[in-house]
């Protein structure tokens, strides 16, 4: 695939998948137009070599694998699914000084300040009691701007340019309507209605984020860049995505994206939990035959790197400072925040080296605190040899995020080509 139709895809990807939900929905549907058969955790595996297999859990995680007939030396790629953001707090009505809002909370580690004046809408999961008395659970996307978080005027805070600081509980509730009758449920009702569901007796339940409503696009001269929401870690996914939908059936690879690295990976969805050792022990019954495919394997945990600032230079080791357009970034941390060591830092080079691609390392400053990744706790829970890998960023964690429009596929590339 050239770099143009994996950009353009990309593009449309990000655009269709505003929560964690929606992007394994979209990966989902691409898996099985690839020829991947879904498998179910509740039921029996009978899996046959030669074939393709995914499932989900939580419906906000996917693996998709390949099942070949002989070799067992897989090429593992992990990402996840989830992003910072503004998430609906269960009874979010307030209704004050004639207007209704939503109160809200923080999902990771978000900057809270871009978040201010922008066109928001509203998207995840409804949980409600249909008319024949059986539970359903159905994604929905608003996908009009139907709120925003209007900054306080600069002449009623005289130090907004100086001493900015934002409460959570009081500055960010985003703001609706004025119309005081407004009613949360009959809202969720219009829009199960709207996307088919309208049997609807009783909702009980729903998972629903904020995102800002600006499409994913092509900035700079030469469209140099990518500027979307959500490139920390969709655009990871969409790369391992493309790559495993990319091989042949018999090539051993494996392609992981997981929920709640933002907040930890501790959860049933998360990293942390057993939803990818199930799965491989699944694949492999026999212990022996397992830990023989986990040490003779492979995991590249890929999420994104932060790209050196050039308004803020300082703020990176000179010598592991990743530019964006220059190609994959490894990531090593001495602490144990990134997972890579010489052996496998060598064998991704070797592959980036055959095909000619860039590489560049970042370690982070020695007096500033290291971010991790999936990476150290795959490789925890698993035992598996693991690369931390990235693509460089700018504004990482802000609603609208910055990264080169040369990397992502530099880095297909790579995992497509790569053998263990």
């Amino acid at each position: 695939m050239n770099k143009e139709d994996f950009n353009e895809g990309l593009l449309g990807f990000l655009d269709a998948s505003p929560t964690p939900f929606h992007a394994t929905q979209n990966i989902s549907a691409m898996l099985n137009n690839a020829g991947f058969i879904a498998l179910d955790e509740r039921e029996k595996w009978e899996l046959k070599a030669g074939e393709k297999y995914f499932v989900t859990r939580n419906d906000s995680s996917v693996i998709a694998f390949t099942y070949p007939k002989s070799e067992k030396n897989y090429v593992m790629v992990g990402a996840h699914t989830d992003s910072p953001n503004l998430k609906l707090k269960p009874n979010p009505v307030m209704k004050e000084h004639g207007v209704v809002k939503f109160g809200v909370e923080p999902y990771g580690g978000l900057l809270l300040t871009p978040w201010f004046d922008r066109d928001l809408s509203l998207a995840g999961r409804v949980s409600y009691l249909d008319m024949q008395g059986e539970l359903q659970h159905t994604l929905i996307d608003v996908k009009k701007s139907i709120a925003t978080i209007p900054s306080l005027a600069i002449h009623l805070d005289d130090k907004a340019n100086k001493d900015k600081s934002v409460n959570k509980q009081t500055d960010i509730a985003p703001i609706l309507t004025t119309n005081e009758e407004f009613s949360f449920d009959d809202f969720l009702r219009w829009q199960l209605d709207r996307v088919g569901y309208p049997d609807v007796k009783e909702i009980y339940a729903s998972e629903l984020s904020f995102y800002d409503t600006q499409k994913a696009a092509f900035v700079g001269l030469r469209d140099d860049f990518i500027s979307a929401a959500r490139l920390d870690n969709l655009l990871s996914c969409y790369v391992g995505l493309l790559s495993i939908c990319s091989v042949d059936a018999n090539k051993p690879m494996l392609f992981v994206a997981s929920d709640h690295e933002e907040v930890g990976s501790d959860s049933t969805s998360g990293a942390g939990g057993s939803f990818l050792e199930s799965t491989l022990k699944r694949m492999f019954g026999d212990i022996d035959a397992y830990m023989q495919m986990i040490r003779s394997s492979i995991l590249i945990s890929a999420d994104n790197a932060h790209a050196i600032h050039p308004n803020f230079p300082s703020k990176h080791d000179p010598k592991h400072a990743p530019q964006m357009n220059k190609g994959v970034v490894i990531k090593v941390n001495a602490n144990q925040r990134y997972a890579s060591n010489s052996l496998t830092i060598s064998k991704f080079l070797h592959t980036a080296s055959l095909l000619g691609e860039k590489t560049q390392q970042f370690v982070t400053r020695s007096d500033m605190g290291c971010g991790s990744t999936i990476g150290p706790i795959t490789a925890t829970r698993l035992g598996i040899e693991t690369i931390d890998v990235g693509l460089p960023t700018l504004g990482m964690h802000s609603i609208r995020e910055l990264a080169g429009s040369d990397d992502a596929h530099s880095l297909y590339k790579i995992l497509v080509a790569f053998k263990n």
